[in-house]
């Protein structure tokens, strides 16, 4: 069977094969209500004002929550995604290396040159630097 008759075929991909998701998504949405709704009906209903405070940790809330807060702890938060997942893309090429032959050898340097232009770029601009 060629492709455009499989496309043509008046079975492939009909409403009937979509019905048992569609009887899992209503039986989902069901069980979320039928919770939220025994939850609010059974649940203590019981307003203080310790209650109704913000809570943060179990500690108590003092202050401004605008504070300024130095911006390397997030720079160094996303510096670490962004080279983590930058070393994940060496798994296919060491799982294919043979396959991928010189061209594939090629590319990898060209990536870990754009890597290591990267790693350069943010210790040239002391992203890395914690002294101040």
């Amino acid at each position: 069977m060629n492709l455009l008759n499989i496309l043509l075929d008046s079975t492939a991909g009909s409403a009937s094969d979509y019905f048992p998701i569609g009887i899992q998504v209503v039986f989902a949405i069901g069980f979320i209500v039928t919770m939220l709704a025994l939850s609010q009906y059974f649940g203590p209903k019981r307003k203080t004002s310790d209650k109704l405070e913000n809570f943060a940790s179990g500690i108590e809330s003092h202050g401004d929550a605008r504070s300024p807060m130095a911006i390397k702890y997030f720079l160094v938060a996303i510096l670490f995604v962004l080279f983590d997942v930058e070393v994940i893309f060496f798994y296919p090429y060491a799982v294919n290396f043979k396959e991928l032959g010189w061209s594939g050898f090629g590319e990898i340097i060209l990536f870990v040159a754009f890597f290591l232009t990267g790693f350069i770029y943010i210790v040239k601009k002391g992203a890395l630097n914690w002294e101040d």
